[in-house]
């Protein structure tokens, strides 16, 4: 079993708080993923967890047990840590089997469980070596490796690829999800970086000063954020957003009038919204290039061309607003910057906010 239960946890650093009565539900064999940005307090959380740092207030229970006063050793967690942390002076089994020749494992029992986690993270050509002979890419499987030999009921990961680069972040990314499959234990994973969270988590909590926005799978969160914060921080790039005013309210169905411009009847999933709407959101993959009479008239800022899409960047006519649009090669080619375009919204796609940032 490996369930963790968060309940008011609660941080203060002197007289500041900085975590506000976090609640949480982590299921046992989870892969859930903590995203947000920098100083949101998801490290400190995680911390938390595994008994590195004080609770000031709630309740934290791992598979059912209260542990605010347990000591981090006796929690039946596993971290592994942004810097790799390993020993120089000892090989890179030596590093592995450390927790359990303090826990007076026999040799020969220390020695098959790290041979067994060596052959998982395939390292085991690598037994004898030393931390300085390894790459940043064998040093984390190194680290993550001594985490295994633990055995424990979670994991901890407090963004442990953010010292390598992109291409062996990719495949760092592979061989976590890979890992999890087989191990099927629980696992909590630090990161700010929204790919990472959208391609490894069964689950996404996403955090913003102290408090959990919204938890869900991936997708649902891209496609149903709760709040324009969560709309804003999930997808590259970021959602759009448009001022907006109410024209009529229907049953399921709103017509708003975008940047007094652009008439739009959206399907609602209430039956009257209960608060007016005041942004409009879109995804670049869902706005549409058109004539300048079709949408709303802006003019081409900027086009990165990626290879299979193109990124355009559009100002709106008499705004400073800046739009992203997704856009397919061949019709790329056909615009310039400076040239002056219409935008259009897919209906289907656009999520209504309130003045409060929430979700209608």
């Amino acid at each position: 079993m490996g369930t963790v239960s968060l309940q008011g946890i609660e941080k203060f650093y002197g007289t500041t708080k900085v975590v506000h009565g976090v609640d949480l539900q982590v299921n046992d064999g989870e892969f859930l993923v903590f995203v947000g940005p920098s100083g949101c307090g998801k490290s400190t959380i995680l911390r938390m967890i595994a008994g590195l740092e004080d609770i000031s207030g709630g309740t934290l229970a791992i598979d059912g047990q209260t542990v605010n006063d347990v000591p981090p050793a006796r929690r039946g967690t596993a971290m592994v840590f942004q810097n790799y942390a390993l020993y120089p002076h000892m090989t890179v089994a030596e590093n592995m089997g450390f927790a359990l020749k303090l826990a007076g494992t026999p040799k020969d029992k220390a020695r098959a469980v790290v041979g067994r986690a060596a052959e998982i993270l395939r390292i085991s050509h690598l037994l004898e070596r030393k931390p300085k002979a390894l790459s940043g890419g064998e040093r984390q499987r190194v680290a993550i490796g001594r985490a295994i030999v633990r055995k424990p009921a979670v994991f901890l990961f407090d963004e442990p690829l953010s010292n390598l680069d992109a291409a062996l972040r990719v495949q760092m990314r592979l061989e976590l999800s890979t890992l999890h499959r087989e191990l099927g234990t629980t696992m909590i994973y630090v990161t700010h970086d929204q790919v990472e969270a959208m391609t490894m988590g069964d689950r996404i909590a996403v955090f913003n000063a102290g408090r959990i926005e919204q938890v869900g799978a991936p997708l649902h969160l891209y496609e149903h954020p709760a709040n324009q914060f969560v709309a804003g921080f999930l997808g590259s790039p970021r959602m759009n957003f448009l001022p907006c005013e109410l024209v009529s309210a229907e049953a399921q169905r709103v017509t708003v009038n975008v940047m007094r411009r652009l008439p739009l009847t959206l399907a609602v999933r209430a039956a009257r919204p209960a608060s007016k709407p005041a942004q409009l959101g879109i995804r670049p993959e869902h706005l549409d290039v058109t004539t300048m009479e079709e949408g709303v008239p802006a003019s081409v800022e900027l086009l990165e061309h990626l290879g299979d899409v193109t990124i355009g960047h559009f100002r709106v006519a008499d705004s400073g607003l800046l739009l992203a649009a997704k856009i397919e090669v061949h019709k790329a080619a056909a615009l310039q910057p400076g040239m002056r375009v219409g935008l259009k919204p897919r209906p289907e796609h656009c999520v209504l906010f309130d003045a409060d940032g929430r979700a209608l």
